[in-house]
């Protein structure tokens, strides 16, 4: 079956239609009502700095619900000893863009392509996508950042400067989404690393299923940047 080609119609095939791969379809562009519209179907981008923009719905699909949430026995003693200071917000451009400069350092191909970090930067501003940021002694060391829509956090990526940096951001963020009571954390795409915190894969049309509901279920208004994990 071909990939469908999109046109400047706001417009995706369904998911059903991917490849074995999960790829989707090509083109279009990276304008905020794409990109929203592409996770309200379940459908993210993810291409490389030599091709046209590709997006995906791959099946099975790797979820973490929040209350299944695992934590390391020695990650608990991490977090308990206090040495992070875990924010919400406050520095987005740069956890975006220390996603993609890690990557880079590790000789790593990225997708956060410049514009995408634009991209995504706009969505920030507009407040659907949000960043967890791990400071150690005042110097960003860790975070990670996504997209919300309804009661669904779409995990994008994630940087670690410091031992367990990272994890600690993803560990503060999953049980702030418990309190909240979200449904559904997306993970794109399998990695023993999330597996190793509870996430599981599910069928894409149970995916779906669950999608449609979760955002059939607005957020309650709150300014994230508020959040204190103190």
């Amino acid at each position: 079956m071909p990939v469908f080609r999109l046109s400047k119609e706001l417009i995706f095939p369904p998911c059903q239609y991917a490849e074995p791969d999960g790829l989707l379809a090509i083109g279009g562009d990276l304008s905020e009502e794409r990109l929203l519209l592409a996770y309200r179907l379940g459908i993210f981008p993810w291409y490389s700095q030599d091709t046209p923009i590709l997006w995906w719905a791959p099946d099975p699909r790797l979820v973490l619900f929040p209350h299944e949430l695992r934590i390391a026995k020695s990650l608990k003693r991490v977090i308990k000893k206090g040495s992070f200071q875990v924010t919400i917000d406050r520095a987005f451009l740069d956890v975006i863009t220390r996603c993609a400069y890690v990557r880079e350092c590790k000789g790593e191909e990225t997708w956060i392509l410049p514009e995408m970090i634009q991209a995504y930067f706009q969505l920030h501003k507009r407040g659907y996508a949000h960043s967890v940021e791990t400071w150690h002694d005042g110097r960003l060391v860790g975070g990670l950042y996504g997209v919300v829509i309804g009661r669904v956090f779409f995990g994008e990526s994630m940087f670690t400067e410091m031992t367990d940096a990272s994890k600690v951001a993803f560990v503060h963020l999953v049980q702030l989404l418990q309190a909240w009571k979200f449904e559904l954390i997306d993970c794109q795409v399998t990695t023993a690393h999330l597996q190793s915190f509870g996430a599981r894969e599910i069928p894409r049309r149970e995916f779906m299923i669950r999608l449609s509901r979760a955002l059939g279920k607005p957020m309650f208004h709150i300014d994230w940047s508020t959040v204190d994990f103190s």
